[in-house]
């Protein structure tokens, strides 16, 4: 199967934004293994002990074969691996030699091996049967038809908002609605949040996030309680992550999408929660309450909703006996 080229790297201020959705990182699983594979000391030493002695700092050494002078230099931030996050990432299994030339075993490196072409999702993921329930080729179609696709030339891939070295799914291994929002805004504000990285990849301005938000009612909740890509997306049934990326000016601005026994966030944020929490305790959109969130409009109890509605038909009709009573005695 011909792999597609996928794109490659990634901000603005918003400081108060970057407070508000801190980037939790929690423990997650690797996909088609036990997330609770260990991280022996054995499996350090056999595949990354060498690579991370100087990519785990942010200062490396070496010896100079033709002077044979000790050299010391400061590594480039995008080279530098935190092993911590890594022993966390869904590939810290992988030794550093499985998607990397094996030639970078060499040590200090040649120059020309930073230009190999790195391996895209698709390349370990793509037609294999043994990943067709994660939807690979699929998440990659939409990837192409998002906004983020046009920016190819400026080198943006999945690997601009999905480090290998880091990423780990979150959705599908906690319960902690919470978590899974930080720690995915948290992956849009890398850019979105930093003008810095977002100008690596575009030259247009980056907009200033709360002001293009200013028309949320209660700004801070919302960025708290529901991802970008509940707005931001269209809703796919067949992908459990939507990654078609609307322009802004298609960014969904209607209330009722969320607020309503038909929210969409049944569909996007709490998609992966058991369907039959959805009927508990008498609620439409039962799946919706726990501990952290409530939402207006779509949290709904079924008896409450009856009983309002009885409640507000014998109120007309006392209303109307009343009116009918007050015309009879005024004839009277």
């Amino acid at each position: 199967m011909a792999r597609p080229t996928l794109r490659s790297t990634s901000g603005y201020r918003s400081w108060i934004l970057l407070t508000t959705l801190p980037a939790l990182l929690f423990a997650a699983g690797t996909q088609g293994q036990d997330d609770s594979t260990p991280v022996t000391e054995e499996l350090k030493q056999a595949n990354h002990t060498a690579c991370l002695h100087c990519h785990s700092k942010k200062y490396f050494s070496f010896v100079n074969a033709m002077t044979e002078d000790s050299v010391k230099k400061r590594m480039c931030d995008t080279y530098v691996i935190t092993p911590e996050k890594y022993y966390r990432s869904n590939h810290k299994t992988f030794s550093c030699a499985d998607c990397h030339d094996a030639a970078f075993e060499v040590y200090p490196h040649d120059p020309e091996l930073r230009l190999t072409p790195k391996y895209e999702c698709l390349d370990c993921h793509g037609g294999d049967e043994y990943w067709a329930d994660y939807k690979f080729e699929e998440i990659y179609a939409e990837y192409e038809e998002s906004v983020h696709a046009g920016l190819y030339d400026n080198g943006f891939s999945c690997w601009s908002c999905h480090d290998p070295h880091e990423y780990h799914i979150s959705a599908r291994n906690t319960e902690n609605i919470k978590a899974t929002i930080a720690y995915d805004n948290a992956i849009c504000l890398s850019c979105h949040g930093n003008i810095d990285k977002y100008q690596l990849v575009t030259a247009q301005e980056n907009p200033d996030i709360m002001t293009s938000h200013s028309w949320l009612p209660n700004q801070s909740l919302h960025f708290s309680s529901v991802r970008c890509l509940e707005c931001h997306t269209e809703v796919n049934d067949n992908i459990l992550v939507a990654h078609k990326i609307l322009p802004g000016d298609k960014a969904v601005k209607n209330c009722v999408e969320c607020h309503s026994s038909e929210s969409r966030l049944l569909e996007t944020l709490y998609r992966f929660e058991k369907k039959e929490k959805r009927s508990q305790f008498g609620f439409y959109n039962g799946v919706l309450v726990n501990e952290n969130s409530y939402v207006i409009g779509a949290n709904r109890n079924i008896f409450l909703n009856v009983a309002s509605i009885v409640i507000f038909g014998f109120t007309l009709l006392a209303i109307f006996i009343h009116i009918v009573l007050r015309l009879i005695s005024k004839k009277k």
